[in-house]
């Protein structure tokens, strides 16, 4: 398979975006050992790592009680809605609720600092 060369496109043509240089392996390996780097994925293991672990807690309490506790889950609640159900809908709610929030986090808190990262590592031809 051949590919055509890349050209970087003519300085005064508004309408062709700047290309992109590829980064080398070593260049990834320096900056992952930057400040800036360190701090992202601090931040990123500060936010996943924490919410990771109450939810699956979250979730293991679910199935624990849906097996050895069947009376508190089957205690209804109005109607035909029990515990059960309810601790099932909550699931649905946690899951978008933790996805929503990090989506916020990963906005405000990890966007910038990747972009900037990504500036830097790519440059422009």
């Amino acid at each position: 398979m051949t590919t055509a060369p890349v050209v970087a496109p003519e300085a005064d043509d508004p309408l062709t975006p700047p290309i992109a240089r590829i980064a080398t392996a070593d260049e990834f390996v320096r900056m992952q050992a930057t400040p800036e780097f360190q701090d992202l994925r601090r931040r990123l293991r500060r936010f996943v790592f924490p919410m990771t672990g109450f939810f699956l807690g979250w979730y293991l309490i679910y199935v624990l009680l849906g097996v050895y506790a069947t009376g508190f889950m089957g205690t209804p609640v109005f109607g035909n809605i029990n515990v059960g159900i309810l601790m099932g809908l909550a699931q649905f709610v946690t899951t978008f609720g933790i996805t929503g929030w990090y989506i916020i986090f990963a906005n405000r808190e990890l966007d910038p600092r990747a972009a900037k990262i990504r500036e830097e590592m790519e440059g422009f031809a």
